[in-house]
């Protein structure tokens, strides 16, 4: 049974990425002050164990809370943050979808195990969440940014693969994070360039696109879309959409967890890194999500964050929570055999 997490003093509202190998003097000055919900981690921020292991160590240290969210994106294949020099290279996600098409069970059962092993591997470090699985179903046409990792190319196959995905890592006592919401499988152009735009009707993105987060709509954290779905809000994409983030995401498909930004960022979105998160946070989301480690933009951040309160805090604690389980035992060599023989049908 977990202990429920509570924090003495809330956290704010951000979960913000780093500079580099170690805290800078001002980055230790202001996480102190601000006290950010997570950090989230990068190649750049990742050296060997000893080094990542003293960064995560550092950070919860330096905002006063034990039990902070440090989160990466190791989806695997060319999403994998920790260097082939000390850590395994994960296979893509593609390659589980590929598996699934000649033997459902052996693709459900390595998918989970590949999870599991990952999951492993970041808990000794001290990273407790993993932006993933990636629930997006690529249409025609989509962009690499999804096509390139995904579970799949039907709603159930990515939902079979996502919970196995969910299954090891749990397993591994690391928490997911379901995303890009409400569904980024149509959109043709890379988010992190510029922003999609899709015009697929309610009825056709809610037949397709949002069964899978609908599937998973128990789980304790989502991220955005940057995406403008022009039949559901023609003027904002969904991480600055109240419609799309109360009227589709909690009530259509009925995500009751932590909210949270894809990284703001990204190109897709306009305006400075103030602007953009205090429209994320009128529109909805929890937190907010600011990765690219320059100390100028962490700095905007504090003219909008407050400490989180209400029922986004509650969602943070369930998923602070939900990210302190412990790692079940497990024989890693023997796993990784049975991997490699699943993986070579």
């Amino acid at each position: 049974m977990l202990k429920t997490i509570h924090f003495d003093t809330p956290p704010s509202n951000a979960i913000v990425g780093c500079e580099g190998l170690t805290l800078t003097v001002n980055e230790r000055i202001l996480f102190a002050r601000l006290r950010p919900l997570g950090l989230i981690l990068f190649a750049r921020n990742i050296a060997n164990p000893e080094q990542l292991k003293a960064l995560t160590d550092e950070f919860k240290t330096v905002c006063n809370n034990a039990h902070a969210l440090v989160l990466i994106d190791q989806e695997g294949g060319r999403v994998s943050r920790l260097p082939k020099e000390y850590w395994r290279i994960p296979p893509s996600p593609t390659q589980f979808a590929a598996l699934y098409t000649k033997d459902k069970n052996a693709a459900i059962n390595a998918c989970k195990i590949n999870y599991q092993l990952i999951g492993l591997d970041l808990k000794r470090m001290g990273i407790n969440v993993n932006c993933a699985p990636m629930l997006d179903i690529p249409q025609t046409n989509a962009s690499t940014v999804v096509t390139d990792r995904a579970l799949g190319n039907a709603p159930d196959r990515v939902i079979a693969l996502a919970q196995a995905t969910i299954d090891g890592l749990h397993y591994a006592g690391v928490e997911p994070v379901i995303k890009h919401g409400p569904g980024h499988g149509r959109g043709t152009v890379d988010s992190h360039k510029a922003l999609p735009k899709v015009d697929a009707t309610l009825d056709e993105l809610a037949s397709w696109d949002f069964l899978p987060f609908a599937h998973f709509a128990k789980q304790s954290m989502l991220m955005t879309a940057h995406i403008l779905y022009s039949q559901l809000d023609d003027q904002y994409p969904a991480t600055f959409s109240k419609n799309i983030l109360s009227n589709i995401v909690r009530r259509h498909i009925g995500f009751e967890g932590l909210i949270m930004t894809d990284d703001i960022d990204m190109h897709a979105l306009s305006g400075n890194t103030a602007e953009r998160a205090s429209k994320a946070l009128h529109a909805g989301c929890d937190v907010v999500l600011q990765c690219s480690g320059k100390f100028d933009d962490l700095q905007m951040l504090e003219e909008v964050l407050m400490p989180l309160s209400g029922n986004s805090l509650l969602r943070a604690e369930y998923a602070a929570t939900m990210a302190s389980s412990e790692a079940q035992p497990m024989d890693e060599n023997a796993l990784l055999a049975e991997l490699n023989n699943l993986m070579s049908q």
